[in-house]
């Protein structure tokens, strides 16, 4: 018996929704399996990259290692310092930055540190920290603050500095939080501290680092550029101009001095006598080395900061970072 056209005709339309639905699964499901396709090889090729910088920070620990162990002195020779090296890869590029990375203001500098762990406001290195800023542009009273807070922020007791701030300030926040009072791991920390707003940290990062020892920014007259003259006067900030600073780096030897007393010793800076915890933060060679890698590869990306200690040997990496300004 014929069905009634009424039946047939619905049969026939349920039977293009399906094939409609099918069409519509099948065709998600090919996206599906495109998108995993494109970011199983992306995964593949970021895992490549990784392992390319790996290899270049191999590379630069021997380096390190052999020039540490062997020079006396770190200078500019060989135009090393800040300069990208860019080297062919498959099916990509990968390019090296190597950094002198105690020309900064060690923002764990700002306490000493015991055998035991317990850490004690260091004032010249407050001081020092102070005086940065204000040769930047931040205004002396906001550098004073700023300067005394994070010395509090890493100290071991909870009694501010004058004009700092410890744990009562930071529990009026909006959202309450403590200060960490440990050393810190990155310049990052400094958004925490009280004083600090956006537009300070963006002056200040640049100048900054978070070593990982308590111990005064190692600033290495042999390797300062001259637009780093102000990490000179903060040593000593009273007797120093920026003027007379710039000079000093201009004037420097080509070969860069043998002993800091060659530059303390000059007779421009006759008269001038630096504590002995400034002439010895004073250096001539450099310990620790800032490694910047870019890798490009199948259409990956990817960057790494690597801090290597070359005060041991073999040269080490104690600390690194991965990502988009890492």
């Amino acid at each position: 018996m014929t069905p009634p056209r009424a039946e047939r005709g619905a049969a026939l339309l349920t039977v293009l929704m399906l094939v409609s639905v099918i069409g519509v699964i099948a065709a998600a499901s090919l996206e599906r399996l495109k998108l995993q396709t494109h970011l199983s090889g992306n995964m593949a090729a970021i895992d490549q990259a990784r392992h390319y910088a790996l290899a270049g920070e191999a590379i630069a620990r021997t380096r390190i290692s052999d020039v540490s162990s062997t020079d006396r002195t770190t200078t500019l020779a060989g135009d090393w310092l800040d300069r990208p090296n860019a080297f062919p890869i498959d099916n990509g590029t990968a390019t090296a930055k190597l950094s002198d990375a105690g020309n900064c203001f060690n923002l764990n500098s700002l306490v000493s540190q015991s055998d035991e762990g317990e850490r004690v406001v260091r004032a010249v290195a407050v001081r020092q920290f102070e005086a940065l800023m204000t040769l930047i542009g931040v205004q002396p009273r906001i550098a004073g603050e700023i300067a005394q807070s994070a010395a509090d922020w890493i100290d071991s007791d909870t009694i501010p500095q004058p004009g700092g701030a410890e744990d009562e300030t930071y529990a009026r926040a909006p959202t309450p939080y403590r200060a960490a009072n440990a050393l810190m791991a990155d310049v990052s920390e400094l958004k925490a501290v009280a004083g600090m707003d956006s537009a300070i940290y963006d002056r200040v990062k640049p100048w900054v680092c978070a070593l990982p020892v308590a111990e005064l920014s190692p600033i290495n007259i042999n390797t300062l550029r001259r637009d780093q003259a102000p990490l000179v006067v903060m040593l000593l900030p009273d007797r120093l101009s920026l003027a007379f600073a710039q000079r000093m780096i201009d004037e420097r030897p080509a070969t860069g001095y043998s002993a800091v007393e060659n530059f303390w010793s000059k007779p421009a800076l006759r008269g001038i006598s630096p504590p002995v915890e400034v002439m010895a933060q004073t250096k001539i060679k450099t310990r620790w080395f800032a490694l910047e890698m870019q890798i490009e590869t199948g259409g990956a990306e990817l960057t790494e900061l690597a801090l290597i200690d070359g005060g041991v040997n073999p040269a080490k990496i104690v600390r690194r970072s991965w990502g988009d300004g890492a």
